[in-house]
Parts: structure tokens; sequence; C-alpha cells
């Protein structure tokens, strides 16, 4: 059996996947962004090991979580789940002064792969959005443009695909793939979400756990455990490096290849 931990799975998809794991009897660490929070997730799961706390749209924070990850000990996988949606009609951003769509669903990823014990699987969560999302990345922050809330949503899910990419790239060792979990009614998606809701958490626990072949690979794009191709500028090993030279410029903290 696994040890993993899951961000952002105080509810919706993580919240599914983390129970999905702890019933298929793996160890299982949750994270909530605020000790309230916490307090509701260990009361709507059980069975899991620990519970880890901090705000994601926070970098210091995003460490501190990073630094309790750690002193629990070696993960067998990580699943980056935590995210927030593109319902912002107006650029919001964080005490860090970085757009909180970037914060959360970008850069907190990217602190965690980089300051967490290198797990044997990391698992990255986009979005169909993603497609077609990758022409801006010299402004990243939102610095030059006027902002459009589901432009930067799909564009933090590009990121996402290139985050995973280049893992795999620079750690062969580690299998680092990403996916779409489908259009599913959670509190992001939406009660009119047209895709099935039992299906979405499924491939993220699988390419956590699961010593089938195809889920063994790394570097690749999944939809319901099965690949899919994703935008193909997302394999740009340029594009790659440009996203982690300003998560490490933003963050302070650099992603060392093994």
């Amino acid at each position: 059996m696994a040890r993993v931990f899951v961000t952002g799975s105080a509810d919706g998809l993580g919240k599914m996947a983390a129970e999905l794991l702890i019933e298929q009897g793996h160890k299982v660490v949750l994270h909530a962004r605020s000790a309230g929070r916490a307090d509701e997730t260990r009361k709507k799961i059980a069975g899991a090991e620990d519970i880890v706390i901090g705000d994601l749209a926070s970098i210091a924070e995003t460490k501190f979580v990073a630094d309790q990850v750690n002193k629990l000990g070696r993960f067998d996988a990580v699943i980056h789940n935590a995210g927030i949606g593109y319902r912002e009609p107006e650029l919001v951003k964080t005490a860090d002064g970085l757009p909180q769509l970037f914060a959360v669903n970008t850069l907190g990823p990217y602190v965690l792969t980089a300051l967490i014990r290198m797990p044997k699987r990391l698992v990255y969560l986009s979005s169909g959005m993603h497609y077609g999302a990758g022409s801006h990345l010299d402004d990243m922050l939102w610095e030059k443009r006027r902002w459009n809330g589901s432009q930067a949503y799909a564009e933090t899910k590009f990121q996402d695909v290139l985050l995973a990419f280049a893992v795999a790239r620079l750690f062969p060792g580690v299998k680092s793939n990403s996916l779409e979990p489908g259009w599913v009614p959670t509190k992001m998606g939406g009660a009119g979400a047209p895709d099935d809701i039992d299906k979405a958490h499924r491939t993220q626990v699988w390419l956590a756990t699961s010593d089938e072949p195809a889920a063994t690979i790394s570097g690749r794009y999944f939809f319901h455990q099965k690949l899919r191709d994703p935008d193909p500028f997302t394999k740009d090993v340029e594009r790659q490096s440009q996203l982690l030279d300003l998560c490490h410029k933003v963050s302070g903290t650099a992603l060392h290849k093994s």
C-alpha cells in the first residue's frame, strides 16, 4: 500500500480522491488551507493518517506546508489537486503581490514539488481548458494585459502540464504525470457541468498508486485513465524552463535537478 499526500483535500475532487485512497487501504495525509477547514475535514474524512495546514496563496504558508509534510516522513506519491476556479471578474492579488490564480494553481505545486522530499510519483491536475493557453508565457503574472479570469485559469492549467513534464524530464526516477478530470459538477465546475463525477477522481488515485503498466509511465497526460494528447506546446523544453525560471524568481525556491 502507498503513502499519499493530497493537496486541497478538504472538499471537491481532493476529498473524493482521499476517500478512495483510504477505502483502498492506502495511508493518506490531507491538506486544508486553514485550521477551521482542517477541523471540518477531520470530521468529514475518516481514516486519514494526518492533516497539514496552509494557504497555498501564500508563499510562506506553502513552504510551511512542505515543512509539515517532510516532518511526517517520505511519501510514495503527492497529488497536486488544490486549485481555484476561473470565476474571478477582477484580478485578485495575494499578499506576495501575485495573481491569486497563479499563486494557488501554479506556484503552489511548484514550491511543494521543490521542497517536499521527492516521492516516487507526482500527479498534477490540469484541465481541458489548457489547450491553446500557452501564448502568454511572457506575461504569466498579468502585468501587461487586461484581466480575463477564464483565460488566466486556462493558462495556469497549461502551466501545470508544463510543470509535470518538466519534472518528468529533470527527475527520470520519478513518475510525473498530468491529467484532466473532466468538467464535473463540483463547487468549481458548477452544478450544470456535464461530465461523470464518479470518474473525475479515479485517474489521480490510479496514477498515484497503481502498478498497472499504463499507470507507471511518466511525462504523459491522461483523461479517465487513458492517454490523451496534451497541447503540443507543453512539451517544449524552452517553455518549461521559462516557467521554472519565473517560479524560482518569485518564490526564491529552486527546483534542483536530480
